[in-house]
């Protein structure tokens, strides 16, 4: 016998069996529900059984399409898998994803640099918390703060990360001294999910041989949000320096005092082993890397705690 194989009838009856609907099916597949039943009848013509037990209006498997959904099943994500390499490779294409708050606050704003120095790179960039695998999902490049987990991936370190009070001009001509902070409105963020050990305003203070820091004040599950409301003249943020940065270059934030807090976590650039040396991620590290480097000159005179 012929090894043929119905390429086509074998996707249409993957959709089929995975929605246990024609309709749904067809509708996935971008064809009409009576050309989807014409590939299933060619398919099982083909095996000589059916492959769906049909009743008014719904279908479930057959034996056979028991035996048969799950090689077909792996075999069609093995090839989505090997497409989606392809089209990684292709020379004009970027797709990176990073945190929302670190895309609005650092990456947004210097793209225009980016897309300037390296027009034919095409930028795709999903803001995003979720874990993504490298290896297989559509994406080249991950910007993520956390620890350095040894993952098999390529791996790239930034700028370390430190927090420190920061507000408005206005605000700093009030609280003049770290101990003027006691009488200070404090913003709260809570970075548990990410920090083994979060700094908070309570280290600071104990870092700074203060009493505990007064009670109260607003809450807020994301930094960039705490940043949004100090820049609004809310109150006096302990401040991430990457994504308040550019904040605090325009003058728009200070951080009058030297005391800093290192927290144990840090940003990192990951992609699959050997994506680095594509041409697109080359130039994205190569960009990453000289924007980072200009931030150091923000590390001057800080008086960095990585205990408090």
């Amino acid at each position: 016998m012929k090894d043929h194989l119905p390429l086509t009838a074998l996707r249409a009856f993957e959709a089929a069996a995975r929605h246990l609907s024609f309709q749904v099916a067809a509708d996935e597949l971008g064809v009409t529900p009576a050309a989807l039943s014409f590939q299933i009848r060619q398919l099982e013509d083909l095996l000589g059984e059916p492959v769906f037990i049909r009743a008014h209006r719904r279908v479930t498997l057959s034996e056979a399409g028991q035996r048969l959904l799950p090689g077909v099943r792996d075999g069609i994500e093995s090839l989505r898998g090997a497409w989606r390499t392809a089209q990684r490779g292709r020379e004009h294409s970027l797709n990176v994803t990073a945190g929302p708050a670190f895309t609005s606050k650092w990456l947004a704003p210097r793209l225009y640099n980016f897309a300037r120095a390296h027009p034919k790179i095409e930028l795709n960039f999903k803001a995003t918390f979720r874990l993504l695998d490298l290896r297989h999902d559509e994406v080249d490049v991950a910007l993520r703060f956390g620890p350095d987990r040894n993952e098999g991936l390529f791996s790239r370190q930034l700028p370390r990360e430190w927090l420190t009070p920061m507000m408005t001009p206005e605000l700093a001509a009030r609280y003049t001294t770290p101990a003027s902070l006691q009488d200070a409105p404090l913003l709260h963020h809570d970075e548990s999910a990410f920090m083994q050990h979060s700094p908070d305003w309570a280290g600071w203070f104990r870092a700074a041989g203060l009493d505990a820091p007064p009670a109260g004040g607003p809450q807020f599950s994301q930094v960039d949000h705490a940043i949004d409301a100090a820049l609004g003249g809310s109150g006096v943020v302990l401040g991430r320096y990457t994504l308040a940065h550019d904040a605090l270059k325009a003058g728009r934030l200070v951080a009058p005092f030297a005391l800093s807090l290192v927290p144990r976590e840090s940003y990192r650039v990951l992609c699959a082993p050997g994506a680095e040396r594509r041409a697109p991620v080359q130039a994205f590290l190569d960009w990453l890397e000289a924007e980072a480097q200009e931030m150091i000159a923000g590390e001057a005179g800080r008086d960095f705690r990585t205990e408090w």
